[in-house]
């Protein structure tokens, strides 16, 4: 399989493969929602389970051109519509999972709860977001920009193994993972930097297979050649970076945010650790950006 560099090209590999995922959708009542799931009938990737208030849901026009491919629950009560896909998706009848105009901590509760949701035991919920930049040759993934605050040695661990898979469903062989700092200094006032050099050597020593992995580096000598020879630093990175790990929620999320709103970038982003992919957008998030992550989901998702 060739890496897969562009969402028209993660579409296209999608329509090749001739298989709808389905997928359940909760509280589906915003138009950018309805574009992103009409786009994925017309591309032929989905098909969709809407759970929420029939009267609302009912009224997009775009999705009774599918009858055969758009199924209706009525649930007025979105909390009671979140625990219900989740129940679907645990029993099989749905393969991914996502997030309409309902709040995410409603959501989360549903997917985080012992008994009936999603999360197994002992599995770390993150987030990896993934973006189309203009100025840069391929896809770039990136966590945690929406879930963990403070993120552990073992938690980060846990990123960089969920950004390797799915950076292997894209294609790509071997990922380049840079562990992102302010500086490409080690030290004890960031704590981080230290867990990087934990992370570094278990990488050199086989843990993370055919993966490179450097830090600290800072975002551009991850991303850009010429930066790392000014510098006169020598990374195995080479300014090529698949992936891209924050030192906190912080940085990660004023990153997304910026390059989205500056740099034009078009954004895709899922939930790692359920036992299904979760499409957990933004709210205000565009149709195109819930499309991309709806086309994302089905390609990580193994069922």
């Amino acid at each position: 399989m060739e890496p897969i560099k562009s969402f028209d090209q993660l579409t296209s590999y999608l329509k090749s493969l001739n298989q709808r995922k389905r997928i359940a959708v909760v509280c589906a009542n915003d138009a950018n929602t309805e574009y992103a799931i009409a786009r994925a009938l017309e591309e032929g990737i989905a098909e969709f389970l809407m759970i929420g208030d029939s009267a609302v849901l009912e009224k997009y026009h775009e999705l009774k051109k599918y009858p055969d491919f758009v199924k209706y629950i009525h649930i007025e009560d979105s909390d009671e519509a979140a625990r219900e896909a989740v129940k679907i998706v645990r029993e099989g009848g749905a393969d991914i999972l996502m997030k309409g105009i309902i709040n995410t901590d409603n959501l989360l509760r549903a997917i985080l709860d012992k008994e009936k949701g999603l999360l197994p035991p002992g599995k770390v919920l993150t987030h990896l977001s993934m973006m189309q930049i203009p100025t840069y040759d391929k896809l770039l993934f990136f966590s945690d920009a929406a879930v963990i605050p403070r993120p552990t040695l073992q938690q980060r661990i846990e990123m960089i193994w969920y950004a390797i898979n799915v950076c292997r469903d894209f294609g790509i062989e071997q990922p380049k993972v840079s562990l992102i700092h302010c500086t490409e200094k080690v030290s004890a006032k960031f704590p981080h930097s230290l867990d990087y050099v934990n992370i570094v050597e278990l990488c050199e020593a086989g843990e993370f297979g055919n993966t490179i992995i450097d830090g600290p580096l800072d975002v551009r000598t991850s991303c850009e050649p010429a930066s790392g020879s000014i510098k006169g630093i020598v990374s195995p990175i080479n300014g090529e970076a698949d992936v891209l790990i924050f030192p906190n929620i912080e940085s990660a999320n004023t990153f997304y945010k910026s390059v989205a709103l500056f740099a034009g970038a078009d954004m895709a982003g899922l939930l790692q650790g359920p036992i299904c992919p979760v499409v957990l957008p933004s709210r205000s998030d565009s149709g195109l950006s819930k499309y991309y992550s709806m086309a994302m989901a089905c390609l990580v998702c193994k069922t």
